[in-house]
C-alpha cells in the first residue's frame, strides 16, 4: 500500500536545479545579492495524529507482529482506465501463509494468470503455473528483507505487504501526515470494526480494523500523485494466527521443476551485450571533420 513512488519527483528535482542555476546567475551579477539573507524555508506542518486512531493502528500492528504464524485470504480490487473513460475493476485473490521470521507463501489463483511465490529463508521462487516458468533467487534471512529485494530486483509487490512486515506501524509511522478516527462499522468483515483514515504525502487511505480481535478487515487507498485518482482495495478474510503450518508449505516441487527464467523486472531492458556493442561501434566511427 505504501510503496508507490511519486510520478512528480523528477519534475520537482528538475525545477530545483533550474531555480538554483537562476539564483547563482543573480548572485554573480548583483552585488546586493551577496548580502541579502536567504529567505527561510516554510516550516512543514506537524503531523495531525488523533490518539484514538493511532491506538487502533498500534493495536493491529502489535497483534500481527506478535503472531508466530499467520494465514489469511486477501481479495484485492484495482481500478484501471477503460476506453470509455470510467474505470473498470479487476480482482485477484491470494491465499497467504507466513511464519516469522523467514518464511512466506503467496498463492494467487486468479483472476488473471495464476502465480505462486515461495520464500524459505534462503531462496525465493516466483512461479507461473500456466506457462510452467519459475524465477529463483537467493534470498536474505528475513521476510522484510526478502519483500524489499523481490520488489527492487523483480518488481514483485503484494497489495497486503503492510500486514506481512515485522513492525507494520513502525514502517508506516514516519510517512504519516494525518490519522483520524471515522467511527465504527458493523458491515465490513462480518464484525464490528473501527474505521480510521490515514494520509501521507502520496496516499489517502481508509482502514477497517476489528474492534475486538484487532485484525485488519479491509483497506482502500487512493494515490494522490495519480491524476485519475484510481482506487485500490483489499478485503481480508479467513484469518488464523499461531496455527500449525506444514514444514513443506514454503516450497513447491512442481515449481522447482519448471523451466527457469531470470529473476528480474518485467519491464523491457536493453541487454548489456547490446549496450557494449553500441559503445564499441560509436568508438570505432571516425570523428567528423568540421566544415570551414
Amino acid at each position: 500500500m505504501t510503496r508507490r513512488a511519486s510520478r512528480t519527483f523528477p519534475l520537482v528535482v528538475a525545477g530545483i536545479v533550474l531555480l538554483a542555476g537562476v539564483a547563482h546567475a543573480a548572485d554573480a551579477t548583483s552585488p546586493a545579492a551577496t548580502t541579502r539573507p536567504a529567505p527561510a524555508a516554510p516550516a512543514a506542518p506537524p503531523p495531525v495524529l488523533e490518539p484514538k486512531a493511532v491506538d487502533v493502528l498500534k493495536a493491529a500492528s502489535a497483534r500481527l507482529a506478535a503472531a508466530r504464524t499467520l494465514s489469511f485470504t486477501a481479495t484485492a480490487e484495482y481500478e484501471s482506465p477503460s476506453r470509455l473513460g470510467p474505470p473498470l475493476v479487476y480482482t485477484t485473490q491470494s491465499q497467504v501463509t507466513l511464519q516469522r521470521p523467514d518464511k512466506l507463501r503467496v498463492v494467487t489463483p486468479g483472476d488473471g494468470p495464476p502465480s505462486e511465490f515461495y520464500y524459505d529463508g534462503k531462496v525465493m521462487m516466483a512461479y507461473s503455473p500456466d506457462a510452467d516458468l519459475v524465477a529463483v533467487a537467493s534470498a536474505p534471512p528475513t521476510i522484510d528483507q526478502a519483500l524489499a529485494q523481490a520488489y527492487q530486483s523483480a518488481a514483485i509487490y503484494f497489495s497486503f505487504t503492510d500486514v506481512l512486515v515485522s513492525d507494520p506501524y513502525g514502517d508506516l509511522a514516519p510517512m504519516l501526515k494525518k490519522v483520524f478516527y471515522v467511527g465504527q462499522s458493523k458491515v465490513v468483515g462480518g464484525t464490528t470494526t473501527d474505521v480510521i483514515g490515514i494520509v501521507t504525502d502520496h496516499l489517502f487511505g481508509q482502514m477497517w480494523i476489528g474492534a475486538e480481535d484487532k485484525l485488519p478487515r479491509a483497506y482502500r487507498v487512493t494515490y494522490l500523485d495519480d491524476p485519475q485518482r484510481l482506487r485500490q482495495a483489499v478485503v481480508f478474510s479467513k484469518w488464523e494466527l499461531d496455527g500449525d503450518v506444514d514444514a513443506g508449505a514454503f516450497g513447491s516441487a512442481k515449481a522447482s521443476a519448471a523451466k527457469p527464467i531470470a529473476f528480474a523486472r518485467p519491464d523491457p531492458q536493453v541487454p548489456q551485450v547490446v549496450l557494449d556493442a553500441m559503445k564499441a561501434r560509436q568508438a570505432a566511427q571516425p570523428a567528423k571533420k568540421k566544415i570551414k
